[in-house]
C-alpha cells in the first residue's frame, strides 16, 4: 500500500462519527441492574458474644454472691458450653477461650479494659468514647486496638465501677470521681458534658506499693533528699507536696506517710480513697456527693473539721482544692503537727499563692496578710514534683517556708534539680542540695533527729 493510500485510510477512520454517549451509559446501567447487592459483612464473633452474654445475664441467678468469683466463673463456663451447642457454633480452641474470657470480663470484670487493668506496666487508661482507648506506659501515650461495642457499653462499665461505691452518674450528675477495689483512681464524664460519648479515665496504682527505695531507683529523688524528707516527717513538720496533674504527688505522699511512726493515730481525708498507708492505726474518711434530691452531701471541709474531734496525731488530706485549705491550715496551727497534703501548682511559690486563693474560697473576709501569716506559721516545707519531657517523675525542688518579712512569705530552696542534658531521649540531671541549712533544724534536734551537714551539701563536691 502506497503512502498516499495509508494517509487516506487514516483520515477516513478519523472522520467516522464517535460512538454515541448513551451506548456507554447504557452499558453502565445494565451493569448496575445486573449487579447483585452485597450484604454488609457481619461481625459474627461480636454478634455471638452479645447473644450469649444476654442469655447468661438472663439465666444467672441475680442473688448469686458476686464475691465468689471462682464459683460464678465455673457456672458461666458450664452455661457457655451449653449455649455454644444450642447455637450450633463450632469454634477453635483459641477463639472459644477468647470468647469465654471476654464474656467473663463483661459479667465479673470491666469488659474490654480488663486486660489493661491486669497489665503491670500500664499506669493510666483513657477511654475516649467507644472507639478510642489510650494508655500511658512509661510516661508515653499509646493508642490501643481495644474498642467498645457502643456508648451504652462504655456507660455500663462506668456504672459497674461507681454503683458499689454508692456513687451515681446520670444526666443530672454527668460526672463522678470513684475508685476501684485496688485503690486506682477513676473519673468518668458522660453526655451532655462529653461530646464524644462516655469518657473514662483510670489512674492505676501499683499492685505492690511503691517504696522509698523505689523512688530512689527511679531517680525521683536522691538518697540524701530521701533521708532529709524522712527526718522532716519524723520530726512532725507540716508539708505540702505540689505539682501538676500526673506528676506523682499521691505516690510521693504515700511514701512520705510510710515514715510516720506506727504508734500514731492517723486520719486520711480524700474525695476518693486512694492512699495506701501501712500503719495499724489509720482511719479513712471519704467525701460523699449529694443524692438525687440534692441532699446528703458531705464535702471535704466538713470532714476536716470533724476529724479535729477524733483525737488525731496526724491529718492527711489527699488533695486540697478548695475551702478545706483554711481548716487544714488551722489544724496545722493548733497542735496537729506532722500533717500533710497535696496541691496542684507549677512551683513552690505558686503553691502558696494557690493556698491563699483556696482560703479565700472559704468565704471568710480575711485580709491577705492574715492569710499569709496563717500559711507561714502552719507550713514548714513544700516538696515540688514534675513530670519531665521523657515521662519520668522527679522532685525538682524542696523548699523551706521560713516565715514573714513585711507582707511577703519568705521561702528558701534546700534542694534543686539541675538538668544536665538529654541522652537518648532521657532527661539527665540530679537533685542537689543548695548548701543552706533550714531554720527548722532546731525542731529536728529537739526531736532527737540529727542530720549530718553533708545532707545539705556542706563539705561536699558535686
Amino acid at each position: 500500500m502506497s503512502l498516499l493510500r495509508r494517509i487516506e485510510k487514516t483520515q477516513q477512520v478519523a472522520n467516522q462519527p464517535a460512538a454515541e454517549p448513551e451506548d456507554r451509559s447504557t452499558r453502565l446501567e445494565d451493569l448496575r441492574i445486573k449487579r447483585t447487592p452485597v450484604a454488609p459483612v457481619r461481625d459474627t464473633f461480636n454478634d455471638l458474644k452479645t447473644r450469649i452474654h444476654k442469655k447468661l445475664i438472663a439465666e444467672l441467678d441475680p442473688k448469686m454472691d458476686v464475691s465468689k468469683t471462682d464459683e460464678i466463673r465455673q457456672t458461666i463456663e458450664e452455661m457457655y458450653d451449653g449455649m455454644l451447642v444450642q447455637e450450633n457454633m463450632i469454634l477453635g480452641r483459641a477463639d472459644r477461650q477468647r470468647l469465654l474470657e471476654q464474656i467473663v470480663a463483661e459479667i465479673l470484670g470491666y469488659g474490654p479494659i480488663e486486660p489493661l487493668l491486669a497489665a503491670d506496666d500500664i499506669t493510666e487508661i483513657m477511654v475516649n468514647g467507644p472507639n478510642s482507648v489510650y494508655i500511658e506506659r512509661q510516661g508515653r501515650l499509646e493508642l490501643t486496638e481495644i474498642k467498645f461495642e457502643s456508648d451504652e457499653h462504655v456507660a455500663r462499665i462506668i456504672d459497674r465501677i461507681v454503683s458499689p461505691l454508692g456513687r451515681r452518674i446520670d444526666e443530672s450528675q454527668p460526672y463522678v470521681d470513684a475508685r476501684l477495689p485496688d485503690g486506682s483512681r477513676v473519673n468518668a464524664v458522660i453526655p451532655p458534658l462529653s461530646l464524644v460519648g462516655p469518657i473514662l479515665t483510670i489512674r492505676k496504682f501499683a499492685r505492690i506499693p511503691i517504696t522509698a527505695q523505689t523512688l530512689v531507683d527511679l531517680g525521683t529523688l536522691t538518697p540524701e533528699a530521701l533521708e532529709f524528707c524522712k527526718a522532716c516527717v519524723q520530726a512532725k513538720l507540716n508539708l505540702v507536696i505540689s505539682g501538676g496533674t500526673g506528676s506523682g504527688k499521691t505516690t510521693t505522699l504515700n511514701v512520705m506517710s510510710a515514715f510516720i511512726p506506727n504508734d500514731e493515730r492517723i486520719i486520711t481525708i480524700e474525695n476518693a480513697a486512694e492512699l495506701q498507708l501501712q500503719q495499724d492505726h489509720v482511719l479513712i474518711l471519704e467525701t460523699r456527693p449529694a443524692n438525687v434530691e440534692g441532699k446528703g452531701e458531705v464535702p471535704m471541709r466538713t470532714l476536716v473539721i470533724n476529724s479535729l474531734r477524733m483525737r488525731p496525731d496526724r491529718i492527711i488530706v489527699g488533695e486540697c482544692r478548695g475551702a478545706e485549705a483554711l481548716d487544714m491550715l488551722q489544724a496545722m496551727n493548733t497542735g496537729h503537727d506532722g500533717s500533710m497534703t497535696t496541691a496542684h501548682s507549677n512551683s513552690p511559690r505558686d503553691t502558696l499563692a494557690r493556698l491563699e486563693t483556696m482560703v479565700l474560697m472559704a468565704g471568710m473576709d480575711l485580709p491577705l496578710r492574715a492569710i499569709r501569716e496563717q500559711i507561714a506559721s502552719a507550713l514548714n516545707l513544700v516538696i515540688h514534683q514534675e513530670r519531665m519531657r521523657d515521662g519520668t517523675r522527679k522532685i525538682t525542688k524542696i523548699t523551706e517556708v521560713q516565715g514573714m518579712e513585711g507582707d511577703v512569705i519568705v521561702m528558701q530552696d534546700l534542694f534543686v534539680f539541675e538538668q544536665q542534658g538529654i541522652e537518648a531521649g532521657k532527661v539527665i540531671g540530679r537533685l542537689k542540695p543548695t548548701g543552706i541549712r533550714p531554720k527548722f533544724v532546731e525542731i529536728m534536734e529537739a526531736a532527737n533527729i540529727h542530720l549530718p551537714p553533708t545532707i545539705f551539701g556542706v563539705g561536699r563536691h558535686f
